[in-house]
C-alpha cells in the first residue's frame, strides 16, 4: 500500500504509528500537571536548538552541544525517575497482568468496606483506607501501627474513631488483612486537585502517584466519599458507586471512575 501513491506503507507501519501515538498520549496524561512538562518542554526546546546549530554548521555551538550530547540521557533519566516510574506502573495495571500477579478480593472484604465508609461518612469522621494491589506497600505500612487484623466494618469503625489514638493517618490493607493503622502517605503536589481538598486527600492522590494503590477517603469536613487511583481523585461517591468502584478496582483491576475528576455535590 502506498500513501498518496508515493510512500510504501505497510500495515505494520500502520500498527507501529498508532502504538507510538498511544504511547506518548499516555505519557502526556501521566505528567500533566507537573512540573515534567515544562522540563520535557525544556528538552525538546534544547534539541531543536541542536538541530539548528547541526544545519547552519555553526562550529562552536557544535562542539558545545556534542560534549552535552553525552550526558543527555543520564540527565533525562535522573530528571524523569517519578514519570518513569508512573509509566512503569501503568504497564503493570494491565487486568493481564493483575490476574496473573493478584489474587481476587473476597466481595464480603468489599462488603465490609462500603458498611464502614458508609457509616463514617454519615457521622462525619475521616477516613483514609489504602489497598495493596500488585505493588508492594511495605515502607509506607512500616511508618503506622502493626495491626494484622481481619477486615471488619466494626474495627475500622473503632480505628476511624476521633478518641482513638490510630485515627491520624491511613489504614493499610494487605492480603486481605488490615496490616496497619496510622500509617504516613506521601502527600501529592498535583496542580489538579482542588483546593477543597486537604492533607487527607492530597495523601491519597499522593500514594496513588508513587504506586498502583487504590484508596478510599471519607471527608471529616462534608463526610463525602471519594476514591483516588492511578493520581486522579474522584470525589462526591454514592456508597452503591464505591461499591462499584472497589469492586472494579480490585477484582478487575482496574476502577471504572477512568481517568476523570468528578464531584456529585
Amino acid at each position: 500500500m502506498n500513501l498518496f501513491g508515493i510512500i510504501p506503507v505497510r500495515l505494520i507501519d500502520l500498527f507501529e504509528i498508532i502504538l507510538v501515538a498511544l504511547v506518548f498520549y499516555r505519557l502526556y496524561m501521566t505528567m500533566r500537571g507537573t512540573l515534567a512538562v515544562s522540563l520535557f518542554a525544556g528538552f525538546l526546546g534544547l534539541l531543536l536548538i541542536q538541530f539548528a546549530v547541526e544545519a547552519t554548521n555553526m562550529k562552536i555551538l557544535q562542539s558545545m552541544f556534542s560534549a552535552l550530547s553525552d550526558i543527555y540521557v543520564l540527565a533525562a533519566i535522573i530528571i524523569f525517575q517519578p514519570e518513569i516510574r508512573r509509566v512503569l506502573i501503568l504497564f503493570g495495571q494491565t487486568p493481564l497482568f493483575r490476574r496473573l500477579l493478584n489474587p481476587v478480593k473476597s466481595s464480603e472484604i468489599v462488603t465490609e468496606v462500603v458498611t464502614a465508609v458508609s457509616l463514617l461518612s454519615q457521622q462525619q469522621i475521616g477516613a483514609l483506607i489504602a489497598f495493596e494491589r500488585t505493588n508492594g506497600l511495605r515502607s509506607y505500612v512500616e511508618t503506622g501501627e502493626s495491626l494484622q487484623a481481619a477486615i471488619s466494618s466494626n474495627l475500622l469503625m473503632s480505628i476511624f474513631y476521633k478518641n482513638s489514638p490510630l485515627h491520624d493517618g491511613a489504614v493499610m490493607i494487605v492480603d486481605n488483612r488490615i496490616e496497619a493503622a496510622k500509617c504516613i502517605l506521601p502527600v501529592s503536589r498535583s496542580e489538579r486537585l482542588g483546593r477543597q481538598f486537604g492533607t487527607r486527600h492530597r495523601a491519597a492522590v499522593g500514594l496513588t502517584e508513587e504506586t498502583d494503590a487504590f484508596v478510599v477517603v471519607v471527608s471529616e469536613e462534608t463526610g463525602k466519599i471519594s476514591v483516588a487511583e492511578q493520581g486522579v481523585m474522584i470525589s462526591g461517591l454514592t456508597v452503591e458507586e464505591l461499591k462499584n468502584h472497589l469492586l472494579e478496582a480490585l477484582i478487575t483491576g482496574v476502577s471504572s471512575g477512568g481517568i476523570r475528576q468528578t464531584d456529585h455535590s
